[in-house]
């Protein structure tokens, strides 16, 4: 009996890309790959210290796979992150904080 050949991990939560290769082998499986799609993120929170700013770094950390730069005199958290913006603003509101979106940061 002849096994059906196998797919990218059905538990990847990402998208997966494909590699062409040949079919059924665990050389095609392993070189499946989640496909990233980092976002640059603005959001105001209503950080007045260093205290404000050390809970935000907190709670990112803790969410993990983030990457972030926080003004704290504009009051303003850059997130880059494969992470949606709803994720990421439920974690920044866990700081106490009022936060919201800014919308995506451009390049200057």
């Amino acid at each position: 009996m002849r096994r059906p050949p196998p797919r990218c991990p059905p538990w990847a939560s990402l998208p997966l890309i494909p590699v062409p290769g040949p079919r059924g082998t665990l050389q095609n499986l392993l070189k499946c790959r989640p496909r990233r799609s980092y976002g640059k993120h603005e959001f105001f929170v209503d950080m007045t210290c260093e205290g404000c700013s050390n809970a935000v770094t907190r709670v990112l950390h803790r969410l993990g796979g983030v990457q972030f730069d926080i003004d704290l005199p504009n009051k303003k958290v850059c997130i880059d992150s494969e992470h949606n913006v709803d994720t990421l603003l439920e974690t920044l509101k866990k700081t106490g904080k009022n936060a919201s979106y800014l919308g995506e940061k451009t390049v200057q």
